[in-house]
Formats: structure tokens, sequence, C-alpha cells
């Protein structure tokens, strides 16, 4: 019932963002190229399996991505909110499709497994 409930989540705040983007009228082509640009961070994975494992959580928390998004929000600067949008949508889109935050023991081993 737990994974159903982060699965829903993630749908949730996925369809808001892109509600956010619409509203605000930004290029739909830059969603889209940016949108799995997060997932750069798994690179980090060929330094050692521990590192790997907090620069991906690092970019794939929704803390860090929702801050860029408040920011760029409360201080009129559209590249920092769409920046946010499209980060937060990506993570929401991780979530919604079962995709966790990694523990440093495996790629594989994520928070939602766990539940």
């Amino acid at each position: 019932m737990t994974r159903k409930i982060i699965h829903l989540e993630g749908f949730i705040i996925l369809m808001g963002t892109i509600y956010l983007y619409s509203f605000n009228d930004f290029n739909w082509w830059v969603f889209f190229l940016f949108l799995l640009v997060p997932d750069i961070s798994v690179l980090a994975y060929f330094i050692n399996q521990r590192i790997g494992a907090v620069i991906y959580n690092l970019f794939h928390t929704y803390s860090i991505s929702i801050f860029n998004l408040l920011i760029g929000a409360l201080c009129h600067q559209e590249l920092m909110l769409a920046v946010g949008l499209i980060w937060t949508a990506h993570i929401a889109m991780d979530r919604m499709l079962g995709f966790g935050l990694k523990y440093n023991t495996s790629f594989q081993d994520t928070h939602i497994q766990k539940l």
C-alpha cells in the first residue's frame, strides 16, 4: 500500500509541475530536452558505490529541486523557476515509475523496495 501511495504522489506532483510549467508558458522543447538531465548523476557510480549513491540521491531529492523552484518563483527568475519545475518533474516521474533513492549497497537497492 505504501508503494502505491509513493507512485500516486509522484503522479500528482508530475501533473502539478506540468501544469505550472504550462501556466508559465515556458518552451516545451526545453522541458523535454532537460527532463532526463538529473540522471547524469549516475555517472558518479564510476567513482565508487558510496559516492555514486550520495551524488545520485542529491540530484533526486525533492528538497533541492523545490528550493530552486521556490527561489525562482519568489525572486521572479524565470530560468530558476523553469529548472526547478523540470527537475521536480523528473523526480516525480521517477517516483511514479518506482525509482527511488539509492542505498550504497547496490544501484538497484532503493528506498521504495524497502517499503
